[in-house]
């Protein structure tokens, strides 16, 4: 009971930006599949933002019914035909259906259009992401530090690679380093690897070897997370810290590269802990989103609108991985039947679905379980 007690306490804080951040992500990933389903012909029965009982909809002049529901962990397009939220065909129903509405099935449509409507959801998280940091560039701007070392901790990673402060950072593993948070970007997801770093000391170009020590951190909210770091400290002079305006071209340049950053940190994570390199414990989930919410909402609402582009590209990956039951696992089956020449079989499908649901509710239960040892409730 104190267990749950804590919990429940702590949630009605975290809720209501909890709900916006998913609800913008998930109606946009569900929108990139209603609007190509839709451009395809495919009759579309509800377009449902959270699981569960509906709380409010309407009907549209085309039938679909749009809603909201109880749950607020996802959402889904029903297409006509579909058993339910998971989109598996009710075979039983389509049996029954006329010609006409045959032909309205999502089953009934080109393998190109049928993986185009799957692939509009992940592709819509990205393009969320990529319109709210490219606006963000141009509007608001980028308050950025200057890659120069500031101070070097005594026994430290940094110490031992021998540098010095004023060095300035220019490259890490051949990848150019414009500012403090690159630094720290791709330093935080490689403790343990030896990585080569080219610093700029006096005008001269100095090439050092440096390995990033796995260290708990804790951060102004007091999260408690293991990462990667050398024991250097940014030179914050008025000289170092400038506010970036873009245009559009840089805008967009530079909103495609933070999205692909989040992409390539996340694959070298997962990549990192398959090979045993990385544990589990930064998996997060639904309760961890939630007080990750509620601490950037308390910064401001553009905080909280760029943590909803940060997510939508998680999400928008997180649905490409081949799994049955995500939307990678669909294009998987696809591939399939355009190299074989005809769909797998019912079975193989359906059993596929089966351990795709069981893959996902296993890592949904040990992404909370992270969520609730970091707030100490286990």
């Amino acid at each position: 009971m104190h267990i749950l007690g804590d919990l429940v306490s702590w949630l009605p804080l975290g809720l209501p930006a909890f709900v916006f951040v998913i609800t913008v992500v998930v109606f946009f990933h569900e929108l990139g599949h209603f609007l190509v389903a839709r451009s395809c012909g495919i009759g579309v029965e509800a377009f449902s933002i959270g699981f569960g009982p509906e709380i409010v909809g309407w009907t549209d002049r085309h039938g679909t019914r749009w809603k909201i529901s109880f749950i607020p962990l996802g959402g889904y397009v029903k297409f006509l035909g579909d058993a339910g939220p998971a989109s598996t065909p009710d075979r039983e129903l389509i049996a029954r259906m006329s010609p006409a509405e045959r032909a309205l099935l999502f089953q009934a449509k080109p393998l190109w259009q049928r993986a185009a409507v799957v692939a509009a959801g992940p592709a819509a998280n990205f393009l969320l992401a990529i319109v709210i940091f490219a606006a963000t560039f141009m509007f608001v701007g980028r308050e950025v530090i200057r890659p120069v070392v500031g101070a070097v901790e005594a026994h430290s990673a940094a110490a031992a690679a021998g540098l010095k402060p004023g060095d300035v950072i220019t490259r890490v593993d051949g990848e150019p380093v414009h500012t403090f948070s690159d630094l720290q970007a791709v330093i935080s997801i490689s403790p343990g690897r030896t990585m080569s770093m080219q610093i700029d000391r006096d005008h001269r170009v100095v090439r050092l070897q440096i390995t990033p020590r796995l260290t708990q951190v804790t951060d102004r909210f007091g999260n408690v997370q293991q990462i990667g770091l050398i024991g250097v400290r940014p030179r914050i002079t008025r000289a170092d810290i400038e506010i970036l305006h873009y245009g559009p071209v840089g805008a967009l340049r530079e909103s495609v590269r933070q999205c692909w950053f989040v992409v390539d940190s996340t694959m070298t994570y997962l990549w990192r802990m398959v090979l045993g390199h990385e544990n589990a414990t930064q998996l997060t989930g639904p309760v961890g989103i939630a007080q990750v919410s509620e601490q950037v909402a308390a910064i401001g609402f553009l905080a909280l609108v760029n943590l909803a582009a940060l997510i939508s590209v998680s999400i928008g990956l997180l649905n490409l991985f081949p799994i049955p039951i995500l939307d990678g696992g669909h294009l998987l089956y696809y591939g399939v039947e355009a190299v074989l020449g005809r769909p797998l079989g019912a079975r193989a499908q359906d059993v596929g679905f089966r351990v795709g649901l069981a893959v996902m509710l296993g890592l949904m239960v040990l992404a909370t379980w992270n969520d609730l040892v970091r707030l100490n409730l286990f």
